[in-house]
């Protein structure tokens, strides 16, 4: 057999063994005729893609349902399912402030989840990975599980990065942020912007191919699906929102030309504007120090004129971007994500209000995500097992191997025979390595 043919074998086997996994992964039990059914193959081919994948750890073989009781009449039919232990996803959400983490089955099941309060500057890089590192073994205890059980750990933080998990050297807060967490964590870990994985976990839970999902807390930061496609570019800049600087309409604001979150200049704009405000307002009855983006909120559903006008200028700069956006990249919705989108809805009235009617052309709906908080490490979860899901053959479970080596160290040896040139073959042996996976 020559190599072209050895190799066309391979990714052959490989491309029916990732169909027929992730036809695992979205059923409970499945037969080999319903795999047939929707793959395609033949049922040579399925039995001997699913042995392949029982040998390998991602499944297991269940007997039929009153199968003691069938007697003799008919073969029964041979039954799989996804074995529950063949390993976890976690999900980090490394945050500035703040560390989430999410362990869950490849079902994406939820089994375990931690948070933590953190002061990343006094930290530092290798305070922030041995933080991470520390509460995902409290999740992964929580779920019962190892970390030798982890397939993929997937880690958002407030940073561009680019397709090989990097951040701009010349970035001394993007590098604390994305603080070389693949050095800590056990096993493949996957680096990514944080607005990114919210657009993913927004993808997963209102598909859209044409959305920008405005991560806005503290920091403000985008993900955009165009075309059904995640924009990152060369450094992963995409969505950095370095254009709010031109469009404030006042430079002699700067904050208003930064990418604070509408967390952050609900805050400052408050803790600024009380000291000198004629009027009458909730605000100043509470201390400076403890005016927040909550409190200017309730303030402002109950009346408050100060607090009403922040968020009219919050909806005024809303407005902007939607409408950059939307000249740019034609974009259907613009969701705001993170953990001020439960209170967003005032702001998002008036932004509505001020998007124009005869643009000619549509203006993208503003919308507040559902996930809150949690779209950050949901949408990590989520990236980790399509991964696996596209790539499983790059995951084989750790656990299952080293029982596998566990099993061949305790095998008794035969020595040879006199005139005994070899010994006989183990099963397996005698074929490509990759056929053995």
């Amino acid at each position: 057999m020559n190599g072209t043919t050895a190799n066309s074998t391979h990714l052959l086997r490989q491309i029916n063994s990732e169909a027929l996994l992730r036809f695992a992964l979205q059923e409970q039990v499945f037969t080999a005729a319903e795999a047939m059914a929707e793959s395609g193959l033949t049922r040579a081919t399925v039995l001997g893609v699913c042995d392949g994948l029982v040998a390998a750890g991602w499944l297991e073989e269940v007997e039929e349902p009153n199968a003691a009781g069938r007697g003799s009449k008919g073969r029964p039919a041979r039954r799989y399912q996804l074995r529950e232990a063949v390993g976890v996803v976690v999900g980090l959400d490394a945050g500035e402030g703040h560390f989430t983490t999410v362990v869950a089955d490849l079902r994406g099941h939820e089994l375990g989840k931690r948070r933590l309060s953190v002061d990343s500057h006094a930290l530092g890089r290798a305070g922030r990975r041995a933080s991470a590192r520390k509460l995902v073994r409290q999740a992964l205890d929580d779920a019962g599980h190892s970390e030798t059980a982890v397939l993929l750990t997937v880690v958002g933080v407030p940073a561009p990065v680019d397709v090989n998990g990097l951040s701009p050297a010349d970035g001394e807060f993007w590098q604390l942020m994305n603080s070389g967490f693949d050095s800590e964590l056990q096993g493949p870990v996957l680096v990514d912007n944080d607005a990114n994985l919210a657009a993913i976990a927004e993808g997963a839970h209102e598909p859209s191919a044409n959305v920008a999902t405005l991560l806005t807390g503290e920091r403000f930061g985008a993900g955009l699906i165009v075309d059904g496609n995640l924009l990152r570019g060369p450094r992963g800049g995409a969505g950095e929102m370095r254009f709010l600087g031109t469009i404030s309409g006042n430079v002699s604001k700067p904050e208003e030309g930064s990418t604070d979150g509408f967390g952050a200049l609900a805050r400052k704009w408050a803790r600024s504007a009380v000291p000198s405000y004629d009027g009458k307002t909730l605000l100043r009855k509470i201390p400076g120090e403890e005016i927040n983006a909550e409190v200017v909120f309730e303030a402002a559903r109950e009346g408050d004129p100060l607090a009403q006008d922040i968020i009219a200028r919050l909806g005024a700069r809303l407005a902007h971007i939607a409408v950059v956006l939307s000249s740019l990249l034609d974009i259907d919705r613009v969701v705001i994500a993170g953990g001020i989108s439960g209170a967003i809805e005032p702001v998002l009235d008036h932004a509505r209000s001020l998007l124009p009617t005869d643009s000619g052309f549509p203006l993208p709906e503003l919308v507040a995500s559902r996930l809150g908080a949690e779209a950050v490490v949901q949408g990590a979860v989520e990236l980790a097992l399509n991964r696996i899901r596209r790539e499983p053959a790059n995951f084989l479970p750790k656990t299952w191997a080293r029982r596998q080596q566990k099993l061949m160290s305790l095998t008794p040896v035969r020595h040879l025979a006199r005139g005994e040139s070899e010994r006989r073959k183990l099963p397996g042996e005698g074929r490509p390595a990759h056929d053995r996976q």
